[in-house]
C-alpha cells in the first residue's frame, strides 16, 4: 500500500479521500490554491503544499506544479477527486511518467471515453445499449439532415468532447436543425476547443439512470447497482438516489450485468459510471465517467462499501475485495447537492460562514468542508456540501432527508437546501414520478 499520497482537489472530494487515506495509515499532502489556504482538508493533511493563485488554471490545474509538489513531499501516487484532472488523459501519462501513480482507470480509457463518439462506438461493441445515432461525427447541416429524417425528429445535436449540457441543442423540426447544428458546434468550439458534433434521437420524457462499475484492471469487475439522478436543472444533478424508484430487481440485474461484463472485457481499472436515459424500459448509453462521482455516497451507503479505499487499494496493486455475490443491496439512500446559490436565480452566492451546524442522528452523513468562520471564495464550483440519508426503505429515507434538513444550519450566505425543503414534500417526488426535464418545470411554476 501507498504511504503519501497527494491529494489533486479541493473541497469535500478532497476531504472525503483524506479520511479514507487516514483510516488506511497512508499520509496525506493536500495542495490549494492561495485562496484555499484555510480550506478545512489543508487544515487535516500531514502537509500542504500551496501551488498557485486563485485561478484553477493556474493552480489546480497546473499539472507541473501538481507533479513538482509530488517531488517535493515525497507522494507516491495522486488521487485526482472528481472534476480538475480527474478526467485528463494527458495528465495521467504525465503521472506515470514520473513514476507516480494515478489512482483511477489508464490514460487510454479516459481518453477513449472522453470522445463521446469513440465511447458510444466503445460500448456498441461489447453488447451495451445506446441511443440510436449517427455513425461518428456529423461535418455539415445537410449530412445531420439526413441522420435526423432517417430516424424523425426531435433529434440532439450533441458536442463529440466535454460535458454539463454544453455543445447540446434540440431540434424539434426540420427547420429548427440549422439553427441548432451551427448553435452547438460554436458552443463545443469555445467550451472545449472541439467543434466535433454528432446527432442523437431526442426522448421525450427519460430518466437519467447510471450503473456503478468497478474493475480490477486485469478482466474482473462489478457493478454497485444503479443511482437515479433524474432530478436536474440544465443538465446539473441536484438529487441522486439508490436505487432507482423506476427499476426493480430483475432489470437492475440485467443492466448491471451488461455494464460489469462490458468494463470487465476493456479491462477497466478503478471506479467508473456507466450513464443511461431510460424510457419506456429501455436503457440508451450517453456517456462514460472514467472517475469517483460526485454522488458516490449513496451507493456506499446502500452497498455498505468504501469507494475510496477500494480505489487506493487496486492502484496499489493489491486488487479489488469486492465480489459481486457479495454487492446485495440494502435500504435506500438520497444525496441532496448544497450549493452556495442565491434562489431562484441560482446565482452563485460566496462568502463567509457565520454559523454551520451538521446534521446528525443514525442514516445521516454530511460530506462538507466548510465551518463556522470559513469564507467561500468566489473562483471554483459552487458545491459546498452534500447531504445523505439512508434508510430501510424510499419513504424511510425522505422523512430522515425531511428531519435532517431541519437541522441543518448555514449563516451568512445563501444555499439551494430550501429547495430541497420543498422538493421532499412535493407529491412527484413523494411517488417517484419525474424525468429529467420534471424539476426545471417545476421551478418555472414555482417562479411564475
Amino acid at each position: 500500500m501507498f504511504r503519501k499520497v497527494l491529494i489533486a482537489n479541493r473541497g469535500e472530494i478532497a476531504l472525503r479521500i483524506h479520511r479514507a487515506c487516514k483510516e488506511m495509515g497512508i499520509s496525506t499532502v493536500a495542495i490549494h490554491s492561495t485562496a484555499d489556504a484555510d480550506a478545512m482538508h489543508v487544515r487535516l493533511a500531514d502537509e500542504s503544499v500551496c501551488i498557485g493563485p486563485p485561478p484553477a488554471g493556474r493552480s489546480y490545474l497546473n499539472i507541473p506544479a501538481v507533479i513538482s509538489a509530488c517531488e517535493v513531499t515525497g507522494a507516491e501516487a495522486i488521487h485526482p477527486g472528481y472534476g480538475f484532472l480527474s478526467e485528463n488523459a494527458a495528465f495521467v501519462q504525465v503521472v506515470e511518467d514520473h513514476g507516480l501513480a494515478f489512482i483511477g482507470p489508464t490514460a487510454e480509457h479516459i481518453r477513449v471515453m472522453g470522445d463521446k463518439i469513440a465511447a458510444k462506438d466503445t460500448m456498441k461493441a461489447l453488447g451495451v445499449p445506446c441511443v440510436p445515432g449517427s455513425d461518428g461525427g456529423v461535418a455539415t447541416v445537410e449530412e445531420a439532415m439526413e441522420v435526423a429524417k432517417e430516424m424523425g425528429f426531435p433529434v440532439l445535436v450533441k458536442a463529440a468532447s466535454g460535458g454539463g449540457g454544453r455543445g447540446m441543442k434540440v431540434a424539434e423540426t426540420a427547420d429548427d436543425l440549422a439553427v441548432a447544428f451551427s448553435s452547438a458546434r460554436s458552443e463545443a468550439k469555445a467550451a472545449f476547443g472541439d467543434d466535433t458534433v454528432y446527432i442523437e434521437k431526442y426522448l421525450g420524457r427519460p430518466r437519467h439512470i447510471e450503473i456503478q462499475v468497478f474493475g480490477d484492471g486485469m478482466g474482473r469487475a462489478v457493478h454497485l447497482g444503479e443511482r437515479d439522478c433524474s432530478l436536474q436543472r440544465r443538465h446539473q444533478k441536484v438529487f441522486e438516489e439508490c436505487p432507482s424508484p423506476a427499476l426493480d430487481a430483475a432489470r437492475r440485474a440485467e443492466i448491471g450485468k451488461t455494464c460489469a461484463e462490458a468494463v470487465a472485457a476493456m479491462n477497466y481499472r478503478g471506479a467508473g459510471t456507466i450513464e443511461f436515459l431510460y424510457e419506456n424500459g429501455e436503457f440508451y448509453f450517453i456517456e462514460m465517467n472514467t472517475r469517483l462521482q460526485v454522488e458516490h455516497p449513496v451507493t456506499e451507503a446502500v452497498y455498505r462499501v468504501d469507494l475510496v479505499k477500494e480505489q487506493l487499494r487496486v492502484a496499489a496493486g493489491e486488487g479489488m475485495t469486492m465480489r459481486q455475490e457479495d454487492l446485495v443491496p440494502v435500504g435506500h439512500a438520497i444525496e441532496c447537492r448544497i450549493n452556495a446559490e442565491r434562489l431562484p436565480s441560482f446565482a452563485p452566492c460566496p462568502g463567509e460562514i457565520t454559523a454551520f451546524h451538521a446534521p446528525g442522528g443514525l442514516g445521516v452523513r454530511m460530506d462538507s468542508g466548510i465551518y463556522d468562520g470559513y469564507r467561500i471564495p468566489p473562483h471554483y464550483d459552487s458545491l459546498i456540501g452534500k447531504l445523505i440519508v439512508h434508510a430501510e426503505d424510499r419513504p424511510a429515507a425522505l422523512a430522515r432527508l425531511d428531519r435532517a434538513l431541519s437541522e441543518l444550519i448555514v449563516d451568512g450566505i445563501d444555499t439551494t437546501a430550501p429547495l430541497f425543503d420543498a422538493l421532499v414534500h412535493d407529491p412527484a417526488v413523494i411517488s417517484g414520478d419525474y424525468d429529467i426535464r420534471w424539476l426545471e418545470g417545476w421551478l418555472e411554476q414555482m417562479t411564475a
